[in-house]
């Protein structure tokens, strides 16, 4: 560029040189220089560059439907977090509920087989009540009836400690859920419907229905 300028103005001064002077006067070389100069500063101010010059702005209708579409996805992404966190909870829950439900009836197997020696333990003290004579000059089988009436009691104290009880259906209303009917009996100053006797306990365990107990319904008497 800088070779340029100077051919330039040796091209411009060149008849200067051409009549005759051995050494350009101190004239010719400052026109010399401030051509140079000039011819350099015009080549230094060239176009811009334009990758330099602003690009034009995003419209207003532009902005507004870029904004309009961020707002629609963060409504979606919120919809979806508080989906998910309504699902996590509902899962808590059951999840607490299960583990709940196994603590409580984890034993329900272990009571339906102790209900068993339940029912034997009570026929066996009601039959050894029955065969006691209160005259017995030792009443040896009188005191076994007692002590096996002290562990019924206890036994039961148990149960209920655990949550485990037995039913008393006799006066009640006949219910599907917790009875079985076995018998139907004449209804004699009782409701229709209604349970007159039992013929096997049933027990629930923390109000859940573990064992139906066995049941004689009241019905009306035909003539």
């Amino acid at each position: 560029m800088a070779g340029r300028s100077l051919r330039a103005a040796r091209h411009h001064l060149s008849p200067l040189f051409s009549l005759g002077a051995r050494r350009p006067s101190r004239d010719c070389l400052c026109v010399f220089s401030t051509a140079a100069q000039q011819r350099s500063t015009g080549d230094e101010c060239g176009p811009e560059d334009p990758r330099n010059e602003p690009r034009h702005p995003l419209s207003e209708r532009t902005l507004e439907l870029k904004a309009s579409k961020l707002e629609e996805q963060v409504r979606d992404l919120t919809e979806q977090y508080r989906k998910a966190v309504a699902d996590s909870e509902n899962v808590r829950r059951r999840t607490q509920k299960f583990v709940e439900d196994a603590k409580l009836f984890g034993i329900q197997s272990f009571c339906k087989d102790l209900v068993e020696v339940a029912d034997i333990l009570e026929k066996t003290t009601e039959s050894a009540a029955r065969e006691a004579e209160p005259r017995d000059p030792k009443p040896t089988l009188k005191k076994i009836c007692e002590g096996l009436s002290l562990i019924e009691a206890k036994l039961q104290s148990v149960f209920a400690k655990h949550g485990l009880q037995k039913m008393n259906p006799v006066g009640g209303k006949y219910d599907p859920y917790d009875h079985e009917i076995v018998c139907h009996v004449p209804a004699e100053g009782m409701q229709p419907g209604t349970v007159a006797l039992v013929t096997q306990d049933g027990y629930k365990l923390h109000g859940r229905t573990i064992r139906h107990a066995h049941v004689g319904v009241a019905v009306e008497s035909q003539e």
